[in-house]
């Protein structure tokens, strides 16, 4: 059995109300993930945590 690694994790609120949570293993999936649901959520309310960055810098990223 292969381990997958998934880096970026999408929350999202929709238009409806929906709340989005999913994993994406690289930024071509994150990218064509977005833009399948780009019509259905709320691009404000996007959070994208990248998994494998450094936890010194998520120190000083903004939110």
């Amino acid at each position: 059995m292969e381990k997958t690694f998934n880096r970026y994790v999408i929350n999202a609120t929709g238009k409806g109300g929906q709340t989005y949570l999913t994993q994406c293993q690289d930024k071509d999936a994150l990218r064509k993930w977005i833009a399948d649901h780009e019509d259905q959520i709320i691009m404000n309310e996007l959070r994208i945590t990248d998994k494998k960055k450094n936890p010194f810098l998520k120190l000083f990223s903004p939110r």
